[in-house]
C-alpha cells in the first residue's frame, strides 16, 4: 500500500547519530509548540504513495467503472508516553528526528463498511509530536478520508521509535462526530515488532454481530495473543503479548541448592490452577522444574504501570524485598532469637532497629525508613498499626480474638457444627483415634449449663475454627523442619444472644507415628494462673493457624490464583471488541503482574511465605491440597461461600443475597452481600442489554471457547468435576461474572488490606509457632521454665525477631494502596460510558456502592453491634470501596493488585 522509502537505512542511521546530539532534550524543542500549530513542523514526504479510494459504479452495459471520490480533512490526536528500550542510549536523539520529521507514529484507519462485499482500503498518515506536558505527549494525524469512507472502528498503529511508546488513547475528528479509541497499551518500535497494532473503539460486538471488514482483525488479534504467530521459540521476551499457561514448576531452584528443590504444583499428584507460561528453560539438575533468573514475563500490558510517576509501585517494592531483608538481617544475628520481652516488641513502634547507611534498597520504602539527619544510621521504625492504637491488650482477650473470626483478616474459616460430636475422617490407622475430646461436659462447664447439645446444635449456637484434618497429615513432617513446631487444631465457639462468640475450648493433637501414640487435649478459658497460660499458648498456636490458612488459601489460592486462569483465557479466546471482556478487564489489572512477583520472592522455596510461616516449605503442596478436597467454583460467590460454610440459610425474603445469616452481626457477612448484590444487579443489566435472548450465550463461540478454556486447561486438574457451570441461560453468566468480579474485588479487599492492620502487631496474629505446648510429654526442665517464667515460653513460641520483623516489612507493603489504584465504582471504562443503557447500569452501581458507605459508617458507631463497635473496637471498613493511597484498612479496588 506504501512505497518504500528510497535512502539506504544505513545511511539514515549514520546521518541520525551524527544530528543526535544536537537534540539532548525533548521538551526544550517541542515545548514552544502548541495545539492547532502543526503547520510549524514541515510535514513528512511519504514517498509521493497517495491513498486513494473510489465508488464502485456500473455503467447500462454492466461494465464497473471507478469514480474517484472526494477527499475529506480527518483529524487524530493521540496521546502517548514514551518507555525505555535497553541498550539504546543514543535513541533519544533518533527520536527526536523522527518527531521533527514527522514520522512518530503511523497510523492507519480501518472502514467498518464496505463497497459490494469489498473491504475498503485503510486510511492512513504520521503522526507528528505537537504537544510535550509531563507525563504526556500528544501527536497529531490529519488524514485525506474519502467522503463515503464510513464508520472508523479500528486502527492499526505502527511505532517508527527505537524506544517502545505507551498509547493511551486515539480520539478522531469524523464528520459524524469524534470517536475514540482507549488504548492503555504499551506499543514497541518497529525495529522489535514490525507487525502493526491492531486497536478497536470503545464500541462492543459479539463475534456474530461484528461488521465484516472487522472480523478477520478481530481473529487476528487472538491469534497473536495465543502465540500463533510468533516466529521464535523459547522464552518470552520483554515485549511479546502472548498468554499461555503452564504449572507452578518455577518455585524451587533446584540447580542452585538442593535442599531448594520443590514439587512440580500443577497435575495430577498436587492439583493447582495454572501460572501464565514464561517459557523459560529446565533446571540442568531437574528437568522438570524451571530456571529462575531475571524478571519472571508477564504480557506486556500486565506489568505494572510506569508512567504514573516514582511513587509506590507494587512492582518497585516487591523487586526490593530479596535485597531488603539481608540490611534487616544484619542487624538481627541470630536468625531463631525470640525476643527477650515485650517492651522490646513495642520498640519497634516506638524506637526502631538501626540499620547501616548503606541501606540498599530500603529507601525505596520510606513509609517504614526514617533517615536521622544527624546520626551514622536509619532508622527502620514501624508504624503503629491501627489495633495497637485502639487497644494494645485486646490481642489478649477471649472476646478480640473471637471476634476477629467475623470481622478480622480472615473471616473465611468460621464454621458451623452440624455434627456432635466431632470426629475426624482421616484414616485411624494411620493417624490415630478420630474421637475430639471436646464433649459436651466441657462446653457446659463454659456456657453454664443454659441448654442441652440437641438445642445447642437446633438453634445453631455452635461454630468451630476446624483445621483438624487439613493440618494432621503435615504435623509430623512439619516437625521435622528447624525451629517450628505444629498441631492440628479445633476451636469451638458458643454463640452468646448478643451476636457475639465465646470460645469454649481448643483441642490440639499430634498424630501418631512409628515410635510414639496419638497424644492431644482440651485447654478452656482458665480461673487459675496455669490455666490461664495454659490457654493463652494454645490460643497462640490456634491464631498461627488461622493466620498461615489465611495467607495461603483464603488470600493466595483463592484470590491469586485461582483468577489467573480467568485472565489467561479471556486474553486468549476473547477479543477486545467482546462485552464480557469489557465487563471483566478492569477485574484482571495487574494480577498476572503481581502473581509473578509473588512467585519470585513471596511463594519461592525459601521465600518469605516459607521462612516465615508454620508450614515452612510445604506451604505451597498444603494450598494444593485444600484446592484438591475443597476448591469449587461453584462455592466462591458469597452467598454460596456462606450456605456452605452454615453462616447463611437460603431466604428469598433476605434483604441481601438471598440469604438469611445465622449470625445476626457479622461484619464482613453483612457489608460483602451488599456489595455482592451491587455487582450482581449491574453484571444482570449489563449481561442482559448485549444478550436479549439467552439463545446468543450459547451461539456466542468467543464467550464458550474462554469458559471452556477455563475449564478444561486453566482449572483443567477439576476439569471433570460435575459442579461446573455451564453457559446456556443469563442466570448462568451472571453467576459465573459476578463471582468472578467478586472474588477479585470484595473477596481480595476483605483478606488483603487489613494484614498490617491486624498482623502488624505480630502478638496479636503470630505466623508460626515455634515451640510445643509444655504440656506435652515435658522434661523437667521444660516444665520448670513454664512455671518459672511463662512470659518467656510464651515470647520462645512466637515467631523469632528476624521472622516477624521481614513479615511485618511485607504486610505493611502489601496493605498499602498505590496512587494509581482504581477503585470498584470509581471510574467506568470508556467502553460503559459509550452506551447510554450501560452508562445508567453503571451509575446505579456507583450509587448503592455509596450507599453502601454510607451504611457501613453508621454500623460502625452503632455500639449494639459489638463485632464492629465498641469501646477501643477497630471498626470493620474493609469494604468500604474508596480509599486514599496508603495503609488505610480499607479501599476495594476491581482487581487483585497488590
Amino acid at each position: 500500500m506504501f512505497c518504500g522509502e528510497s535512502s539506504s537505512s544505513l545511511q539514515t542511521l549514520n546521518v541520525a547519530k551524527s544530528l543526535s546530539s544536537l537534540f539532548p532534550k525533548p521538551s526544550a524543542l517541542l515545548n514552544p509548540i502548541s495545539v492547532g500549530h502543526r503547520d510549524k513542523l514541515r510535514r513528512p514526504n511519504l514517498g509521493g504513495c497517495k491513498v486513494t479510494a473510489s465508488r464502485p459504479n456500473v455503467d447500462q452495459k454492466g461494465r464497473i467503472v471507478k469514480q474517484i471520490v472526494k477527499k475529506i480533512k480527518v483529524k487524530g490526536f493521540i496521546t502517548a508516553q514514551e518507555g525505555l528500550l535497553e541498550g539504546l542510549a543514543w535513541s533519544r536523539g533518533l527520536d527526536d528526528i523522527a518527531d521533527i520529521a514527522g514520522r512518530s507514529l503511523l497510523v492507519e484507519l480501518i472502514s467498518s463498511e464496505t463497497d459490494l462485499g469489498t473491504e475498503k482500503d485503510p486510511v492512513a498518515d504520521y503522526a507528528q509530536r505537537v504537544w510535550v506536558e509531563a507525563p504526556d505527549e500528544k501527536y497529531e494525524c490529519v488524514f485525506d478520508m474519502p467522503e463515503d469512507f464510513g464508520a472508523v472502528e479500528a486502527i492499526k498503529i505502527q511505532n517508527q521509535h527505537h524506544r517502545e511508546m505507551f498509547i493511551k488513547e486515539v480520539e478522531l475528528e469524523l464528520p459524524s462526530g469524534p470517536v475514540k479509541f482507549s488504548c492503555e497499551s504499551w506499543v514497541a518500535p518497529k525495529s522489535v515488532d514490525p507487525a502493526k497494532r491492531i486497536f478497536f473503539s470503545t464500541k462492543c460486538y459479539l463475534p456474530s454481530e461484528t461488521p465484516e471488514p472487522l472480523k478477520q482483525l478481530r481473529k487476528e488479534e487472538l491469534e497473536t495473543l495465543q502465540g500463533k504467530n510468533r516466529e521464535q521459540v523459547g522464552e518470552f521476551t520483554k515485549y511479546e503479548r502472548v498468554f499461555d499457561y503452564d504449572v507452578y514448576n518455577d518455585l524451587g531452584d533446584p540447580d542452585k541448592d538442593p535442599e531448594l528443590a520443590r514439587p512440580v504444583i500443577g497435575g495430577l499428584s498436587h492439583p493447582y490452577p495454572r501460572r501464565g507460561k514464561t517459557g523459560r528453560k529446565r533446571c540442568d539438575s531437574d528437568p522438570s522444574s524451571e530456571k529462575r533468573y531475571g524478571e519472571f514475563y508477564v504480557p506486556r500490558d500486565e506489568e505494572f504501570s510506569t508512567v504514573k510517576g516514582s511513587d509506590f509501585t507494587g512492582k518497585a517494592i516487591l523487586a526490593a524485598l530479596p535485597s531488603v531483608f539481608p540490611q534487616i538481617e544484619s542487624v538481627l544475628m541470630d536468625p531463631n532469637l525470640p525476643f527477650p520481652h515485650f517492651k522490646s516488641i513495642e520498640d519497634l513502634f516506638e524506637v526502631g532497629l538501626e540499620l547501616p547507611k548503606d541501606a540498599g534498597l530500603l529507601p525505596m520504602i520510606p513509609r517504614l525508613i526514617k533517615a536521622m539527619a544527624e546520626a551514622q544510621d536509619d532508622i527502620l521504625q514501624f508504624h503503629p498499626p491501627i489495633l495497637l492504637n485502639k487497644d494494645r491488650f485486646s490481642w489478649i482477650r477471649d472476646d478480640e480474638f473471637a471476634r476477629q473470626t467475623l470481622a478480622g483478616l480472615n473471616p473465611y474459616s468460621i464454621q458451623l457444627v452440624q455434627e456432635w460430636p466431632m470426629k475426624s475422617k482421616l484414616d485411624p490407622a494411620v493417624y490415630g483415634d478420630p474421637n475430639s475430646l471436646i464433649t459436651w461436659e466441657v462446653v457446659e462447664k463454659e456456657i453454664r449449663g443454659v441448654m442441652s447439645v440437641d438445642e445447642a446444635l437446633k438453634n445453631k449456637k455452635l461454630y468451630v475454627l476446624d483445621y483438624h484434618d487439613l493440618l494432621l497429615p503435615y504435623v509430623n513432617k512439619v516437625r521435622e523442619l528447624e525451629d517450628t513446631t505444629l498441631y492440628a487444631s479445633r476451636t469451638l465457639f458458643f454463640l452468646s444472644d448478643d451476636s457475639t462468640l465465646r470460645p469454649v475450648a481448643i483441642e490440639l493433637t499430634r498424630p501418631q507415628d512409628v515410635n510414639r501414640p496419638q497424644w492431644k487435649k482440651v485447654f478452656s478459658p482458665g480461673y487459675d494462673a496455669t490455666s490461664c497460660w495454659l490457654w493463652k499458648l494454645a490460643k497462640t498456636h490456634v491464631v498461627s493457624h488461622d493466620a498461615g490458612y489465611h495467607q495461603l488459601i483464603s488470600h493466595w489460592l483463592r484470590t491469586h490464583c485461582c483468577i489467573e486462569p480467568y485472565i489467561i483465557a479471556a486474553n486468549r479466546q476473547l477479543s477486545a471488541m467482546h462485552p464480557i471482556y469489557q465487563l471483566l478487564h478492569p477485574h484482571f489489572r495487574y494480577t498476572m503482574e503481581i502473581n509473578a512477583r509473588a512467585r519470585q520472592s513471596l511463594i519461592n522455596s525459601d521465600g518469605i511465605i516459607e521462612s516465615c510461616f508454620w508450614p515452612g516449605k510445604y506451604a505451597i503442596e498444603l494450598s494444593s491440597d485444600v484446592y484438591d478436597k475443597l476448591w469449587r467454583f461453584d462455592m466462591e460467590g458469597l452467598p454460596a461461600d456462606l450456605i456452605r460454610r452454615g453462616l447463611a440459610v437460603e431466604d428469598e425474603t433476605a434483604e441481601y443475597g438471598g440469604v438469611r445469616l445465622t449470625i445476626p452481626d457479622y461484619p464482613f457477612a453483612n457489608d460483602g452481600l451488599m456489595m455482592w448484590d451491587a455487582l450482581k444487579e449491574w453484571v444482570t443489566d449489563y449481561v442482559k442489554h448485549y444478550y436479549p435472548d439467552a439463545g446468543q450465550i450459547m451461539l456466542d463461540e468467543e464467550l464458550q471457547g474462554w469458559w471452556s478454556e477455563v475449564r478444561n486447561v486453566g482449572h483443567g486438574d477439576k476439569k471433570d468435576e460435575p459442579w461446573w457451570p455451564v453457559l446456556k441461560t443469563h442466570d448462568d453468566l451472571i453467576g459465573v461474572v459476578t463471582t468472578i468480579a467478586w472474588v477479585a474485588s470484595g473477596h481480595h479487599a476483605a483478606v488483603n488490606f487489613g494484614q498490617y492492620g491486624y498482623g502488624g502487631y505480630f502478638p496479636n496474629r503470630p505466623t508460626t509457632a515455634r515451640i510445643k505446648m509444655p504440656v506435652e510429654e515435658p522434661t523437667e526442665e521444660e516444665l520448670k521454665e513454664f512455671y518459672e517464667e511463662p512470659e518467656k515460653v510464651l515470647l520462645k513460641t512466637f515467631p523469632s525477631q528476624k521472622q516477624a520483623t521481614k513479615v511485618m516489612v511485607t504486610l505493611d507493603l502489601l496493605s498499602t494502596h498505590a496512587p494509581d489504584e482504581e477503585y470498584l465504582g470509581e471510574k467506568p471504562e470508556a467502553s460503559w460510558t459509550n452506551d447510554p443503557v450501560i452508562n445508567a447500569a453503571y451509575e446505579r452501581l456507583k450509587g448503592r456502592l455509596q450507599y453502601l458507605d454510607g451504611v457501613i459508617d453508621e454500623k460502625n458507631v452503632t455500639v449494639s453491634l459489638k463485632n464492629r463497635a465498641g469501646a477501643g473496637v477497630v471498626k470493620y471498613e474493609l469494604l468500604k470501596p474508596i480509599s486514599e493511597p496508603g495503609v488505610t484498612g480499607m479501599g476495594v479496588p476491581y482487581s487483585v493488585s497488590i
